[in-house]
């Protein structure tokens, strides 16, 4: 007898987005992802087990897709510059999905759980943002550059859910204006040394 194909993941995690789109993701169950994703329930589980893993998988194919393209030159330019790059393209590899992840967003702040998972999620797709870039996330100071990352991206996120420009313009100077604050505040806290040199700017992020 032959085995059964393991399902494709992407398939699933398309499925389970193109349902958030089309109604609220608090009722969206597994069974209706498996159902759109042409599969069974037992199938499913082989991959994900809940609601919460597919999102999940869903941030780690966009961080695989947008550290494949960072090359190594992008280590020649300013902190604030590598990380605006890095973070619009995320936001460039979710555009797809916008409508369902603003469906996500909107019931996950209503689940206190899930929204605890989500921010854990998050910190640590930020604290990889920062180690991409040669800043460290370890430590009291990392974790302050962590949550600090963590809350202008959200914000960002928010804005950029608005946001129908054609070159994200808006996202854009928003994310811009928010880290160029946050540089500005590293330096009136001593969180990082005084001074225009890069180093200033990599202890701020």
């Amino acid at each position: 007898m032959a085995t059964p194909k393991r399902p494709n993941p992407d398939r699933i995690i398309d499925a389970a987005m193109s349902l958030a789109a089309q109604s609220r993701w608090r009722e969206v169950t597994l069974s209706n992802i498996a159902v759109e994703a042409k599969i069974s329930l037992v199938q499913l589980y082989e991959i994900y087990r809940s609601k919460s893993e597919i999102v999940a998988a869903l941030g780690d194919r966009v961080d695989r897709a947008v550290y494949a393209e960072t090359g190594a030159d992008v280590e020649l330019e300013p902190i604030h510059d590598q990380l605006l790059d890095l973070l619009m393209r995320r936001l460039e590899k979710l555009a797809p999905h916008k409508n369902g992840i603003s469906s996500i967003l909107r019931d996950t702040t209503r689940d206190p759980g899930t929204a605890i998972c989500a921010s854990i999620d998050m910190l640590r797709r930020m604290a990889h943002c920062l180690e991409a870039v040669g800043v460290g996330s370890a430590g009291v100071a990392g974790r302050v550059r962590t949550k600090g990352l963590a809350a202008i991206y959200l914000s960002t996120l928010l804005v950029w859910l608005h946001d129908d420009s054609p070159d994200q313009d808006r996202t854009l100077a928003h994310l811009d204006k928010c880290l160029r604050r946050a540089e500005r505040l590293a330096m009136v806290l001593s969180i990082a040394p005084r001074g225009p040199g890069p180093d200033a700017v990599k202890a701020a992020f």
